[in-house]
């Protein structure tokens, strides 16, 4: 089943791969490299969490605390660069990431199969919406927030990963009902989680957290919607009993 679901990822990154050639092969150089670095640092990223969750969850769990971390230093870096102004905002972001940290946490700790599952969708859906949107998307979602959010590549994301979900169900093994809401469950989280990091570079007028991810910026620009995402999970897993 695992080679399975690998061979299915390696398909994605053939796929994407494709994609970020017609994206990229009329754009100047320089963006084009930045492109495919951002391109080859996402392949490198997702085959650190995939293994780390297939050979034991337990890295996972290690890695989510290393991205939590991250997540409040940099969150206090730019309040600090910005010499403490913007206090209350900062405060309130604070509660918000805490509450979304928690519940990632305690998704980093449910069955590699769920974990697996959600991870793939998110990841299904963080690549193509990006394709999809620079292929296709005219329509910008949210301009003054995050102005590469178009209208096409959010639906055409979203149909991906969801299609992808029904294919992955032997992972979760729910019913299609279920499995449909926790994958659009995720699909709404990882954007407002995204949305949510946006916002708070915006109020602080920078574009990326810091540059430590070559081609994606901040930890928090990587995986601000997975960890969103896992917080609908573990609330859908806990609460809603999906």
């Amino acid at each position: 089943m695992i080679k399975l679901i690998y061979g299915i990822i390696i398909g994605y990154f053939v796929l994407g791969g494709i994609g970020f050639y017609f994206i990229n092969r009329n754009k100047e150089k320089q963006v084009a490299k930045k492109s495919y670095t951002k391109f080859v640092s996402y392949f490198v990223i997702i085959h650190i969490l995939f293994f780390s969750i297939v050979v034991n969850p337990v890295y996972f769990k290690y890695l989510s605390l290393i991205i939590i971390t991250a997540g409040f230093i940099e969150l206090f870096s730019l309040f600090y660069k910005n010499r403490y102004q913007k206090l209350l905002f900062y405060l309130v972001s604070n509660i918000v990431y805490i509450i979304l940290s928690l519940g990632f946490f305690v998704f980093s700790g449910l069955p590699k199969e769920i974990i697996l599952f959600s991870f793939l969708v998110l990841s299904i859906f963080d690549s193509f919406s990006q394709i999809t949107g620079q292929l296709w998307g005219k329509t910008k979602l949210f301009p003054s927030i995050s102005p590469a959010k178009t209208l096409g590549g959010t639906v055409g994301g979203g149909m991906v990963a969801i299609a992808s979900s029904l294919l992955l169900n032997d992972l979760y093994q729910a019913s299609v009902f279920n499995t449909m809401s926790l994958a659009l469950g995720i699909i709404v989280f990882a954007q407002a989680g995204d949305l949510l990091a946006s916002v708070y570079k915006r109020k602080f007028k920078v574009k990326d957290y810091n540059q430590i991810i070559p081609g994606h910026g901040g930890f928090l620009d990587r995986f601000d919607s997975l960890i969103a995402g896992g917080a609908w999970v573990a609330l859908g897993i806990y609460i809603l009993n999906f």
